[in-house]
């Protein structure tokens, strides 16, 4: 039988020739139904993330009086907000914990990362066991961290510390080391998420190189330094901003261990807009709060992305 006495499907499996393009730019016509697959994401997406933003957007610009009705009052709220001594303290305090938590987790992620790399099996539990502050939520670790962190000199991070002379401290309560408190809690939950994808990145560096390196007489210390940290530049970079904006967008953290608390001392601008609009009901400072944060983000982001494609050029 000749290709021309074939069905057009049949023809088309003879030849290797594509599908002919419906005018839509699907197959046969079908183009709806990868988007029928997206539909439910897509919803939930714009109910509860897209919409909010707009809204919070709009209200932004406004004074919302709720029952009342809004009105309009256009940038006000933003100067109201660049204006706070309490803004200026509290973008300064997420500035510190940003720049604390992404450096101390990447470092912590890091080093877990290089012990743990291989294919043991007895590695393969320490790793889920190592992976379990992730998955834990963050209501139990804050509740957890708030028991290690008694200010007493029976808590049990005093316990320890006291077996090497240092005196009690007050940690959490304490106005000087309730935001190192803070950071060390971030970073214990956040680098094993970080070792995760330093070991996934560590997998992909070739071997060829750490032989060539032994070979040549290099230590480990310099073999880390001349071929795993440029092998792992664009994990690095990905976790940057990953680390970074989730130490600009912290809350819950600081929310349930410290509350902002003691005077002010661990107040982050996510806990400040928070207490604007849900406290003090000041829904439009809040949301012009918010808006801020999202800009910070979103430059901080476009920046890496900017210097990366930069360099890789």
């Amino acid at each position: 039988m000749s290709v021309e006495q074939l069905s057009p499907v049949a023809a088309r499996a003879t030849t290797g020739a594509p599908a002919p393009r419906s005018k839509n730019g699907g197959r046969d016509g079908r183009w709806w139904i990868p988007w029928l697959f997206l539909a439910p994401a897509i919803i939930l997406f714009a109910l509860f993330k897209f919409i909010p933003m707009g809204n919070a957007l709009v209200m932004s610009f406004q004074d919302v009086q709720p029952f009342l009705g809004n009105r309009w009052v256009g940038t006000s709220n933003y100067a109201t907000m660049l204006a706070s001594e309490g803004f200026h303290s509290a973008a300064w305090h997420t500035i510190v914990l940003a720049v604390g938590q992404t450096a101390g987790s990447m470092a912590l992620g890091f080093a877990l990362a290089l012990l743990m790399e291989g294919q043991s099996r007895k590695l393969g539990f320490i790793r889920s066991a190592a992976f379990l502050p992730v998955v834990v939520p963050m209501a139990v670790v804050a509740e957890l961290w708030r028991i290690m962190y008694h200010p007493t000199a029976d808590g049990m991070i005093n316990s320890i510390i006291g077996l090497v002379g240092l005196g009690p401290s007050g940690f959490i309560n304490d106005p000087d080391a309730s935001m190192a408190s803070v950071i060390m809690t971030g970073i214990w939950r956040g680098a094993p998420y970080d070792m995760m994808i330093f070991m996934a990145g560590l997998a992909g560096v070739n071997r060829d190189l750490y032989e060539a390196a032994t070979v040549d007489g290099a230590s480990r210390w310099r073999r880390i330094l001349h071929v795993t940290l440029p092998g792992l530049r664009s994990v690095f970079t990905i976790l940057f901003v990953l680390a970074a904006i989730r130490g600009l967008r912290v809350f819950t953290e600081v929310f349930l261990l410290t509350n902002g608390g003691p005077n002010g001392s661990t107040e982050v601008v996510m806990t400040l807009i928070y207490k604007l609009g849900l406290e003090q009901n000041r829904l439009g400072v809040g949301a012009a709060g918010a808006v801020l944060l999202f800009v910070a983000t979103l430059v901080l982001t476009v920046f890496v992305y900017l210097l990366r494609r930069k360099e890789n050029r």
